[in-house]
């Protein structure tokens, strides 16, 4: 399938891609924003709220280590573009992004928000690389450093979708160690659709914490096992944000040392080029794990709890949760190395993720080689109007950490870019 977008027809096809680098990956779409549309590929991250683009300001920030460009936004060249003349500073788990707010028109998969708010961002750290320009955002409102309604929710509350969701299914990567760079196919992204033939049996939807309003994808897990013994979890280690933007699992340090002492032969991985709370085990250890989260246990492959080989033992993808990330944030971080195991539908009403058993058609998908898409530009199946910022309204500073019509069906198919450390 080439890149190309169908509108206002049967089918409305949107390009996406996954990049890893480092062993942190991150799975990225094509949008398109301005007058004229000017196509760009964004993270897309259940972890944060925020859309926001590098800009044409950016500079050596924009600049990736491998000394790949990064394409920039020119607000100049776009005749909606709107300053709203606020600072936009946001931080991760790892890296940050700064510079100013403002509103354009906003394509993707056949949708289109006119004013949607998102970060100008001229410095950035740790968070880009070519093709990569940005990040958007698909948690909740409430998580927004903006304040503004993300992409995803204003085309979900403004009834633009036949059914309220999103879903993803991740591919596992099969490049080889020794590979720097290679293009496999990640998987698919939908919205307003869930896609029968990529699960098999029922979908098992939980309902998230709203605690009052929804933030984070948090569900509670009710079951967690390491070679079939449970780990004890209180109550306020039980929460559990769902992040694609995390590529393995973050958990408290009490709790993760628990599990890697379920593991034989399992110690802390030395400081420095992984930092601190990761672990490293004998990769002859086939590692099994299990979590539920109030309906059916689901089980992480042993082959994805293997983040890379450390001087002959395996990297875990299970860490510590990063300090800096603070109390506000949920105690687990459930990331890819799980995701890639289920198909998984973020549904807005009633707010719920759901879980399902990957069918043979989507397990099928794995290892499958091809050329990445070119993305193109379309016009809009369904475009809504975003809310726009009070005037005055009091600006938030990056207080909170994040963590990275019809029967129209609108679908991106994720590719993979593996870059590994030389």
């Amino acid at each position: 399938m080439k890149g190309l977008t169908r509108s206002k027809a049967s089918d409305a096809f949107q390009i996406s891609h996954i990049r890893i680098i480092r062993l942190h990956s991150s799975y990225y779409g094509s949008i398109a924003i301005g007058t004229p549309p000017v196509s760009y590929y964004v993270t897309l991250d259940t972890g944060s709220s925020d859309l926001w683009l590098a800009s044409s300001l950016c500079g050596s920030d924009c600049i990736d280590t491998n000394g790949g460009i990064i394409p920039t936004f020119n607000p100049s060249n776009s005749s909606s573009f709107k300053n709203v003349s606020m600072p936009f500073s946001i931080e991760y788990g790892q890296g940050m992004a700064s510079g100013s707010v403002g509103q354009d028109t906003v394509q993707m998969a056949g949708f289109q928000v006119v004013n949607q708010t998102f970060g100008v961002v001229d410095s950035q750290q740790q968070l880009l690389s070519a093709p990569i320009s940005g990040l958007m955002g698909l948690a909740w409102e409430a998580l927004a450093n903006t304040q503004s309604t993300p992409f995803w929710q204003t085309l979900a509350s403004s009834g633009a979708w036949s059914d309220p969701v999103m879903t993803f299914q991740l591919t596992r990567q099969v490049t080889s160690c020794f590979v720097l760079q290679e293009l496999e196919p990640g998987g698919q992204f939908t919205m307003g659709f869930i896609n029968q033939s990529l699960y098999s049996g029922e979908i098992d939807y939980q309902d998230i914490r709203t605690n009052p309003a929804p933030q984070h994808w948090t569900l509670s897990i009710s079951n967690f096992t390491v070679q079939g013994k449970s780990i004890t979890l209180g109550f306020q280690e039980q929460a559990a944000a769902i992040d694609t933007g995390t590529t393995g699992i973050a958990g408290p340090a009490d709790a993760v040392a628990e599990i890697y002492a379920s593991i034989p032969g399992s110690a802390p991985a030395a400081t420095g080029q992984f930092g601190d709370g990761h672990y490293t085990y004998p990769c002859s250890t086939m590692v099994e794990i299990t979590l539920s989260f109030g309906g059916p246990s689901w089980a992480i492959s042993p082959v994805d709890f293997q983040e890379d080989v450390v001087s002959g033992q395996c990297l875990g993808a299970l860490f510590v949760t990063p300090s800096k990330l603070g109390s506000a944030t949920p105690a687990w971080i459930i990331g890819d190395t799980f995701l890639k195991n289920v198909y998984s539908v973020f549904r807005y009403s009633p707010p719920s993720v759901g879980f399902a058993t990957l069918s043979p058609l989507a397990l099928g998908m794995n290892g499958v080689d091809g050329p990445p898409p070119s993305p193109t530009v379309g016009s809009a199946a369904s475009a809504v109007t975003a809310t726009t910022i009070p005037s005055g309204l009091p600006y938030s500073n990056g207080s909170r950490k994040r963590l990275g019509s019809g029967m129209l069906i609108h679908t991106a198919l994720i590719w993979v870019v593996v870059a590994l450390l030389g």
